[in-house]
């Protein structure tokens, strides 16, 4: 990495240490499911084939290094797996008071992504009555999501979800829905977005896009790794997302939340998207295992990217380290120079490195993989887009949009 890969705002960012995230794996990859595209199934390789619970020592250091030395207002913990629920309610019991304990009174919030098969109504009062905030991972209607999620004996999950879904509605949890776009979504769009906009007002849509070779998932640049099958072509995820935004432009703007649509908005407004994959930098956030080990993202859990260890060191210190920061501007400067001049850069940076393993027309490395399905949303949805930032400019409510949708859309 040049000099001239950084900007005055990265040292600016570095030096004034603002804060940082941590996604947290208690469990490691140990899941009871076994959806085909899983990416993270196969880290238990990493750790001699198993995965231990995050024991109490490593709970307790984990928590008190996350808190000192972070100067964000808010102190954000991310539960994540495999199945973080695995871990037992024990476990997250003992994890929020600890958060009491080392939190002198500062401002602290958990999340939560779940498959929902072990969501019973003991957890629910738990996820209510500490103020959890719930990813749970749906694809879709049932044959969509039945057809990648299933369980490890092979079962379908579709109807162990909903169940789920409808214990936490009932109790009063705050939730929301992950859904993927896989190679199944295919065509699958609107009614995808109809059937979702019935379980949960906050969406978010994942692409799946990765490489393998020898049945493991493989970071990009990796020698002989081809497109897994269930990875969705770039063209279908453009084509996704639009069905998506014309049902919800035309209705439920302003009452509907898509992670993809705010942060796509945010960066035409020129603040900073919700979500890492369209930033132009990444590397603020950090990937802790069950055994104390610390990565750059839980994209790139690799020993090659491996960071330290919170027996060692401090988290602080981790997230602002060298290798941090320079894995974090590298989004930036390892784009071809195409990528560069592209017209949706301000919208898109490259998305996630983990997607970029094509070439540009001019056969350089490190085009994004779903470049094309990106340039077809931002194209299709950029009269409203600018619409709504013109509305937010003008101190007026985006939902306004809504008309010139209906017209333009003939619904």
């Amino acid at each position: 990495m040049s000099a001239s890969d950084i900007k005055y705002e990265d040292i600016l960012r570095r030096n004034g240490r603002h804060g940082f995230t941590t996604m947290v794996k208690p469990v490691g990859s140990a899941c009871n499911m076994r959806c085909r595209y899983c990416y993270y199934l196969d880290k238990a390789c990493l750790y001699g084939g198993r995965e231990p619970v995050m024991d109490e020592m490593m709970l307790d250091l984990y928590i008190r290094r996350s808190i000192e030395g972070n100067s964000a207002p808010v102190i954000s913990f991310a539960w994540h797996g495999g199945e973080p629920l695995m871990a037992g309610l024990h476990f997250f019991r003992r994890a929020v008071e600890l958060q009491h304990k080392y939190g002198g009174g500062r401002q602290i919030e958990n999340s939560i992504q779940t498959n929902g098969l072990l969501v019973d109504r003991e957890w629910c009062d738990f996820f209510r009555d500490n103020r959890f905030l719930v990813g749970i991972s749906l694809d879709g209607p049932e044959r969509v999501h039945d057809a990648n999620r299933r369980d490890a004996a092979g079962g379908p999950t579709f109807a162990r979800v909903m169940a789920a879904v409808e214990r936490m509605a009932a109790a009063g949890v705050e939730y929301n829905t992950l859904t993927t776009v896989n190679s199944e979504s295919r065509g699958c769009g609107a009614e995808t977005y109809r059937f979702l906009r019935d379980v949960s007002r906050f969406m978010q849509f994942l692409p799946v896009a990765e490489l393998v070779s020898d049945g493991r998932v493989r970071p990009p640049e990796t020698d002989g790794a081809e497109s897994a099958p269930w990875s969705s072509e770039a063209a279908a995820f453009g084509e996704f997302m639009c069905e998506v935004f014309d049902e919800w432009v035309v209705a439920d703007v302003g009452s509907v939340f898509v992670q993809l649509f705010d942060a796509t908005l945010a960066n035409m407004l020129g603040i900073q998207p919700p979500v890492c994959s369209l930033c132009e930098t990444c590397g603020t956030g950090l990937t802790v295992e069950h055994n104390g080990d610390v990565y750059p993202c839980d994209h790139f859990v690799y020993p090659e990217y491996r960071l330290g260890n919170i027996l060692t060191d401090r988290l602080c210190d981790l997230a602002y380290c060298d290798r941090q920061f320079e894995f974090g501007i590298r989004k930036r400067s390892s784009l071809p120079r195409e990528c560069r001049r592209c017209r949706h850069y301000r919208l898109c940076h490259g998305e996630c490195p983990q997607h970029r393993f094509a070439t540009d027309s001019t056969g350089e490395y490190g085009l994004n993989v779903l470049c094309e399905g990106y340039r077809l949303f931002f194209g299709h949805t950029e009269p409203y887009m600018e619409r709504m930032k013109e509305l937010i400019l003008a101190g007026r409510a985006p939902a306004e949009v809504m008309a010139m949708a209906r017209e333009r859309l003939g619904k």
